[in-house]
């Protein structure tokens, strides 16, 4: 392991945590777009983006997971990363608005599925890991700048 280790699996979580905020901010941009994709020839209204994260794993075809594990060393966990940003498949919110051009017959809107609640929550729950991680990594710093300190 090296000495960096730590830093790595924060500024993993930093990067992560950085598009989950990004994600959500687009999500709320896009709250109103009733044309956000064109489906065979007719707009859709904007879906929801989701960020799916996964750790950052010793994988079994690589081959210093064979090494460690012939060494029989164990190993704090590798950080993580993004492993895909899905739509949500939720349904779109119908809005009565007859005098808007996206109204179909009966005067209703289809709106995003976009929650402004939810992605509120979203967007503190980012927060609130990137500060995490942050405060990790300056902990990690202060122990190296400490053991720097021991050699004078």
């Amino acid at each position: 392991m090296s000495m960096f280790h730590g830093m790595n699996i924060s500024a993993s979580g930093l990067t992560s945590q950085r598009l989950r905020m990004d994600v959500t901010s687009a999500n709320m941009a896009n709250a109103d777009t009733t044309r956000g994709t064109m489906v065979n020839g007719e707009w859709q209204p904007y879906r929801r983006k989701l960020v799916h994260m996964k750790a950052d794993n010793n994988e079994a075809g690589k081959f210093q997971h064979h090494m460690q594990k012939a060494k029989e060393v164990t190993q704090a966990g590798q950080g993580v990363h993004v492993s895909e940003i899905i739509d949500d498949n939720s349904p779109f919110r119908q809005v009565y608005q007859p005098e808007h051009p996206d109204a179909n017959e009966e005067g209703y809107v289809e709106m995003p599925n976009v929650d402004p609640l939810k992605e509120m929550i979203d967007l503190m729950s980012a927060t609130r890991s990137y500060e995490a991680n942050i405060t990790t990594l300056d902990a990690h710093k202060s122990m190296l700048m400490r053991a720097l300190e021991i050699g004078r």
